[in-house]
């Protein structure tokens, strides 16, 4: 069995166990009484700024956690490239940044899952180039992703794809946020863009008739979570045990309708 299922296996059994009440206890802290976590605010609507304050529903969540835990949650906005070296130096006690989980994050870190979400293909709403999906229609396109996200490696999967079958090459444009790759399809630089699917939500109901969907969601069941120190046990249990509470008096619940997430993310229904 893979490390990334064996950890995704035992949260599963953690959470359907016996209420553990969370406690920091045993946990050392970078500062007595915070959870200094790591985060990169340029994923909307998981972290983002929004008039000079970071918000999202990672910074909300990490707020009710750290009431479960008695603790001042505390981010730390970092480029998302620099997390990981950030908690593995000690830097910070946890991240909570969207981080999607795969075995090569789960070699160096280790994850609290919280949510699955899938991905889409979204094009201008009159859909110029006719892109029907994730599918040869992408063939000979420019897809905008953000640099370093798994869109980005789904993006360059379907260009080996593509040149695999002898079709034309798929441009991956590379960008900084999702909110860079919105507008660069926008002023028409790129065919489509790959975003969460609750990005793709928040986007349309900002702007509505400037974006179409097109084609299905894929990749509905990668999940995201928080890391922890490879081999911190007791800051694993101290998260796993918060999660369980908020999940348990419908918090988690509210949460994801107060951001108007698919019922579908949920890890806990």
């Amino acid at each position: 069995m893979s490390r990334l299922r064996l950890a995704c296996g035992v949260l599963s059994l953690v959470l359907s166990g016996p209420l553990m009440a969370a406690d920091l206890s045993s946990v050392s802290l970078i500062e007595k009484g915070a959870l200094t976590y790591g985060v990169a605010g340029t994923f909307a609507p998981f972290e983002f700024q929004k008039d000079g304050k970071l918000s999202g529903f990672d910074i909300d969540m990490i707020g009710l956690l750290g009431k479960k835990l008695g603790a001042e949650a505390k981010p730390m906005n970092m480029e998302f490239k620099g997390l990981i070296v950030a908690l593995q130096g000690g830097r910070v006690d946890l991240i909570n940044s969207a981080m999607y989980i795969n075995e090569q994050r789960a070699g160096q870190v280790d994850f609290v899952p919280y949510l699955k979400i899938g991905t889409l293909v979204v094009v201008q709403a009159d859909n110029p180039t006719k892109i029907t999906g994730r599918d040869d229609s992408l063939c000979g396109r420019t897809i905008a992703v953000t640099l370093g996200g798994i869109q980005e490696s789904y993006a360059r999967q379907d260009d080996k794809r593509c040149r695999d079958k002898g079709l034309a090459t798929i441009n991956v444009m590379t960008l900084p946020t999702a909110q860079d790759s919105a507008l660069t399809l926008r002023q028409g630089r790129a065919d489509a863009l790959f975003n969460s699917t609750p990005g793709v939500v928040e986007l349309m109901e900002k702007v509505p008739g400037v974006y179409a969907v097109a084609g299905s969601e894929f990749e509905a069941n990668t999940q995201i979570g928080m890391a922890v120190r490879k081999g911190d046990g007791a800051m694993k249990s101290a998260i796993e045990a918060a999660l369980k509470e908020i999940v348990a008096d419908g918090t988690y619940k509210k949460l994801i309708q107060t951001w108007k997430f698919p019922a579908s993310v949920s890890l806990f229904d």
